[in-house]
């Protein structure tokens, strides 16, 4: 069974959750082995992060324990631990709005489960995705419809194409106007150059969602802007720092 670890951060006395992230880790291709605590331990410090901006405002963010580590084809498994997830969360909290931050192939996940119906925003970081090429078929975008999506991939990833990410974002834009895509640029996969900026940037998109309150300019700038300029969004050095709640 895949499960959800501790809250990153407590709700303070008796205030009512309104609202959660479920943080996904990455994971292999091909695993029928249960994941490495490696896996959530380089997500740990991002959850952290994240928890403690977003439990005094009421939301709470989890890890997801999957049950194995691989994607494994058609089963999508880490999809499926997403989906039952977000399952969990409305189980435990009631009918609360719940935002999917995954990294990596759990990025793959967050996008492929965005279709729960407690499901209303998708952070994507760095996502894995299959080569788009003519004899592949193409990842779903239709799940994203009515959700706001968030992608953010590093310029310099050797480990997955950036082009995939930004090819899916100009097809789910087509039909999904809440879609935008940040370029942090000169950064890597792991997007460690710029990890307190992604950070910022995660937090401001997921509060805005789950939250009734406005997104930072950069982020709607990036929303209401036409293709490529709207998913080509240059993350800036310094975001988050000028950022008020």
């Amino acid at each position: 069974m895949p499960r959800l670890g501790r809250p990153a951060a407590a709700l303070a006395g008796t205030t009512p959750a309104c609202g959660v992230v479920l943080v996904l880790p990455t994971g292999a291709e091909a695993s029928a082995r249960r994941p490495s605590p490696l896996v959530r331990a380089a997500v740990a410090p991002f959850a952290r992060s994240l928890g403690k901006a977003c439990a005094p405002k009421g939301v709470l963010v989890h890890v997801v324990h999957y049950r194995l580590g691989g994607w494994n084809g058609d089963d999508a498994e880490l999809s499926a631990d997403a989906r039952w997830a977000a399952d969990e969360a409305v189980r435990r909290y009631g009918d609360v709005p719940v935002c999917l931050a995954g990294y990596g192939m759990g990025g793959r996940a967050a996008l492929h489960a965005a279709g729960h119906q407690a499901v209303n925003s998708v952070v994507a970081l760095a996502p894995w995705l299959p080569d788009d090429g003519l004899a592949a078929p193409a990842e779903p975008v239709r799940q994203l419809l009515g959700r706001h999506v968030l992608i953010v991939h590093g310029s310099n990833d050797r480990r997955v194409d950036p082009e995939l990410s930004y090819r899916l974002a100009e097809r789910a834009k087509k039909t999904n106007r809440d879609t935008c895509r940040f370029e942090v640029r000169g950064d890597g996969h792991a997007l460690r150059g710029h990890h307190r900026e992604v950070a910022a940037l995660t937090k401001d998109f997921a509060l805005g969602a789950l939250l009734p309150r406005a997104f930072s300019r950069p982020v709607e700038d990036a929303l209401a802007a036409p293709p490529p300029l709207g998913l080509r969004m240059p993350l800036a050095t310094g975001f988050g720092r000028t950022l008020t709640d």
